[in-house]
This record gives C-alpha cells, structure tokens and sequence, in this order.
C-alpha cells in the first residue's frame, strides 16, 4: 500500500465516472478519540464482516512495531529510534525512505500469535487493540472524504495449485466514503492493489451503515458476500482461479477502536481529533513487513516458478 497521504490524494479521483453511495457511537474512551469528528463519518461508518475460517482478525497498530524491527536490504536500519513507536517511526524515512522493511523478529512461518490479531467482542470491537485508523479530508464546497482503514498483522494469501501465494506480514485495507453535505455519495472497497467503487444507494447496509465483508486471509473487502475471483487485476468475477471467499462470520465495527484523524491535502499534514494520538506515522513511508524473502531462503516456496509464500509482498 502506497503511504497513506498518497492514498488519500489519489483515491477520490477514483470517483471520477460514478453518477453521483443503525449509528452505534464510540463511547468511553473512544468517545473522547472521536470528539469533533463531524458525526456523519461516524453515523455512516461501515461495519466489517471478518469471513468465518479466517484465523488472522484485526491488529494493534502499534503492537506490529513491538514485534519488528527496520531493515534495509534485510540489514537492521543503523540509526533507528529504539524502541520504535508511532510518534517516531517517520523518522525512518531519512534512513531508507521506502526500502525500509518492519521485518519480523519471529519466524513467519512458525505463526507466533500475535499474527493473529484480536477477534472482536459481541459488539464488535477488538478490545485492547487500536486496529483501525479514521481519517477525514474536508475538500471544500461540501465535498469531504472519509477514509476507514484496517489494519491486520497479517495476510495469509490465496491458494492456487495447493499453495498460498502472497503471504505477507502487514496488511493495510480500507473503505472510502465521499460525502457531500454530510450525505454519502458513494463507497469504495479496497481489493489488493485495487478495488471497486459504487454509490451509496446500492451497497448492502445495516440500518444506513455500509456493509463491507473481509475476504478469508486476504482482508480483501467486498461489497458482496460469496466467491469473488480476482485472477484478472481489476477485475470481480463469481469464480476462478485465485478466489477470494468471503462471508457472514464475526462483525466488526472499526470505529469502536480507532484513532481519528483530520487530513490537510495543502500542507500534506495530519492532526488528531484528540490532540493526543499519535500523528507521526502516518507519514511513514516504508513497508509494514518483511521484505520479499530470496529463494536461497529455505522459508520461500515457488509455484511455477514464481516466488509464492512467505511475504510475497509487505504493504506500506
């Protein structure tokens, strides 16, 4: 995944050929987290079904620093904050920019627990773990996109011929909803490199939240459940190859765990609703996991002849 102000810049010109897409508040301390937030963002958030098979739930975004460290290359970044945290994790990009790797300090392939994440509670929410971001960019004239983000520890890959391809430490997803007035317009649903796009009228809905379903390992959202074959990029088909499945099994509502975020696109600067959480970060512009491993390693596996397992990719 691109840096997150880039895909904040880039995904509304994704709009560009629609026709112009029950509120469950945070309470407690989200409450505070969510203070200003203008309260369409929230009445309107989309709530997450996680498929039923799928052991890899929603993460804490700032446990995945606790259980990687920086490389370049895969050498330790000389100079990095110890320990890193995401009030300074930025400060990596003078150090490798984009070559930086938060590269696990387990063996992947042993699945140590924290890949696992945190499987929602009864109302949804993954106790303990901040695992989603929301961020807010106000566009003038009416116009303000809302961007949901989820984050998962990891990406278990889809099974072609017997084995996984594109297993990866690091998994960022989301939603987008443009507003205008306060009123949703339309809905976009992230799917691997790219995703689908549709007004708000035509979505599957509880009460007047969207629904979004997370397909098994993948995290891929959907707009639909079922099957959904993703062998040609771009393009949603009931049945193929390399198949995405996706269905009704835990609930998640995002924003009962979430930091909440104002985006100025002018200055490329981000604030917290809060005042207090965390902002730096999310200027980070290197990968949330291991680099692709190289095929002397004994972890890597290849299906006809491509690298296929063990972080294929690591998303940033």
């Amino acid at each position: 995944m691109a840096s997150l102000s880039s895909r904040i810049l880039a995904t509304p010109a994704l709009f560009a050929c629609l026709q112009i897409v029950t509120l469950a508040l945070p309470t407690g301390s989200e409450k505070r987290q969510a203070a200003g937030v203008p309260p369409y963002v929230l009445s309107y958030a989309p709530k997450v079904w996680l498929q039923s098979q799928d052991p890899y739930y929603p993460s804490d975004i700032a446990a995945q620093l606790s259980h990687t460290k920086p490389e370049v290359n895969f050498n330790v970044v000389n100079g990095a904050p110890d320990p890193l945290t995401l009030d300074n994790l930025a400060s990596l990009n003078a150090l490798g920019g984009t070559n930086v790797y938060l590269t696990s300090v387990d063996d992947v392939t042993k699945n140590p627990s924290w890949l696992r994440g945190v499987k929602p509670d009864g109302n949804g929410k993954t106790n303990g773990a901040t695992s989603s971001a929301i961020i807010v960019n106000d566009q003038g004239s009416g116009n303000v996109d809302a961007y949901y983000m989820y984050f998962y520890a990891y990406n278990q890959g889809n099974t072609v011929f017997g084995q996984e391809i594109g297993d990866h430490v690091g998994d960022w997803e989301h939603n987008m909803i443009r507003f205008k007035n306060g009123v949703p317009q339309a809905i976009w649903y992230s799917q691997h490199s790219y995703g689908e796009a549709f007004t708000y009228s035509a979505v599957e809905k509880q009460g007047q939240r969207p629904v979004a379903y997370s397909a098994k390992g993948t995290h891929a959202t959907y707009a639909t459940t079922g099957t959904h074959d993703h062998t040609i990029p771009g393009l949603n088909l009931p049945a193929g190859p390399i198949e995405d499945r996706c269905d009704q099994g835990t609930l998640w509502d995002p924003i009962l765990s979430a930091y909440f975020y104002k985006y100025d696109a002018a200055s490329d600067a981000f604030s917290a609703y809060d005042g207090t959480s965390p902002t730096n970060w999310l200027q980070y512009l290197g990968k949330w996991g291991d680099q692709q491993y190289p095929d002397s390693d004994p972890r890597q596996k290849k299906v006809l002849g491509i690298s296929a397992t063990a972080n294929l990719l690591a998303e940033r």
